[in-house]
Formats: C-alpha cells, structure tokens, sequence
C-alpha cells in the first residue's frame, strides 16, 4: 500500500467516524428532522460521504464508534460540527445535551470539564459565532 493510499484511507475514515457522530445526535431523539437531515445531507457532501454509507451509518450508528482527534484544534472543529447538529431542529432535547456531554468526554476532552465545554459550546452556538469564533472562545 502505498503512502498516499493509506493516507487517504485514514483520512476517510477519521471522515466517516465524525459524520457518524454528527448523525448520532441527529439520531438521539429517536427522528431525524428535515432541519437535520439537511444538515447531515451537507455534512457529507463536505466529508465526501458517499450516498450508499450515509445510508449505512444511519441504519447502523452503533457499528461506528467515537475516535478522539489527535489535535486541540481538531477537537474544537469537530465541537463545533456537533454543537451545530444539536441546534440544527432549533430544538436540544435531553437526550441531545446528554449524548453531547458523552461525546465531548468522546473527543477527548477531560471529563471533568466536560459540562462546562458542552455548556459553552451550546451559548456560542446560540449566539451564532462561526467556526473561527467558536475555536477562538475556547
């Protein structure tokens, strides 16, 4: 195999292990909703998630399990995609808050700051910061 293969495949599958969080919570209360399921549809199309494994991961989120990024700066980004997840309906219900407290502990956050990091992560989102302004608030 060659660098750049294995290169790639790694990169696609830190991708897809992303997308499958991101759709996790889109999955947490039980529906994905249209405001969701476009995001997820444009979630893909950025992580160049085929149509054929959209479908796979959604009918079977448990078989994708949650890789911490290696980097601070990968942890706030993918951060950012899932706190937008939760808001995607405008809606975060429990059970979104509780997979999101999960999956920050997932990314590699140390699980005694986890609620705070979930907690700040939700009010920038709420004020509508970009990517950019959301990594530089943490």
């Amino acid at each position: 195999m060659s660098f750049s293969t294995l290169y790639t495949s790694k990169f696609k599958l830190r991708n897809r292990d992303h997308f499958a969080a991101i759709v996790r919570i889109a999955l947490a209360d039980g529906n994905i909703s249209d405001e969701e399921q476009a995001f997820i549809n444009r979630t893909a199309i950025n992580l160049e998630i085929e149509d054929a494994e959209v479908a796979s991961i959604i009918e079977n989120i448990n078989d994708y399990p949650i890789n911490p990024p290696s980097t601070k700066q990968i942890r706030l980004e993918r951060l950012y995609d899932l706190a937008r997840m939760v808001f995607a309906d405008h809606i975060a219900d429990e059970a979104e808050k509780q997979l999101m407290h999960r999956l920050v502990i997932g990314l590699g956050f140390e699980s005694s700051q986890a609620e705070a990091i979930t907690q700040k992560s939700f009010e920038e989102i709420l004020k509508g910061c970009d990517e950019d302004e959301f990594i530089a608030a943490f």
